[in-house]
């Protein structure tokens, strides 16, 4: 895969001449990439949470490997997309969405499944950007649950300031 952003790639510069890529030009990059195939372009708002999964230094941008870490991501959660989609509709239902996160390893209760489809779908239906706007905020969410679940007990106690901190930054 050529750096969208390199000269190499058939496209213009897509990152700042700092050499980084925010939101809006990581938009205009997948867009024009073709990731997203038969499905609608990313909304700034996933695209700003996809920057957060990766964005260790805290700059709200991405640098050349973090973007290939997200290019390689984002491809494999297309290709899980598409093999849930088992309608082949361009959506997945709650169901269809259930067995995708069981097979990514999450392990949640009806409840929290019912309250993932709420909270992503339209009419029931999840599209592919909001799938992935789910998958982003799940991984960020399980990885900072993890990060103070030092005993592995599947419980932690946060400051309240440390919660907000920690779902905000998503």
């Amino acid at each position: 895969m050529a750096y969208p952003g390199h000269p190499g790639a058939g496209g213009g510069y897509y990152q700042g001449a700092d050499g980084q890529i925010d939101a809006d030009e990581l938009q205009r990059c997948l867009s024009q990439s073709g990731l997203s195939g038969a499905y609608k372009p990313f909304n700034l708002e996933t695209c700003r949470l996809m920057i957060s999964m990766l964005d260790r230094d805290m700059s709200g941008t991405l640098g050349f490997n973090e973007f290939k870490e997200l290019w390689a991501v984002l491809s494999g959660w297309r290709q899980h997309f598409m093999s849930v989609d088992a309608d082949h509709s361009g959506t997945v239902d709650s169901q269809e969405m259930q067995k995708a996160l069981a097979s990514m390893g999450f392990r949640l209760s009806p409840q929290a499944i019912n309250a993932i489809t709420k909270r992503y779908s339209s009419h029931g239906k999840i599209t592919f950007d909001d799938y992935i706007a789910c998958c982003v905020k799940l991984r960020a969410l399980t990885d900072s649950f993890r990060r103070r679940d030092a005993a592995q007990q599947g419980m932690v106690n946060f400051q309240y300031d440390d919660f907000i901190q920690c779902v905000m930054s998503i």
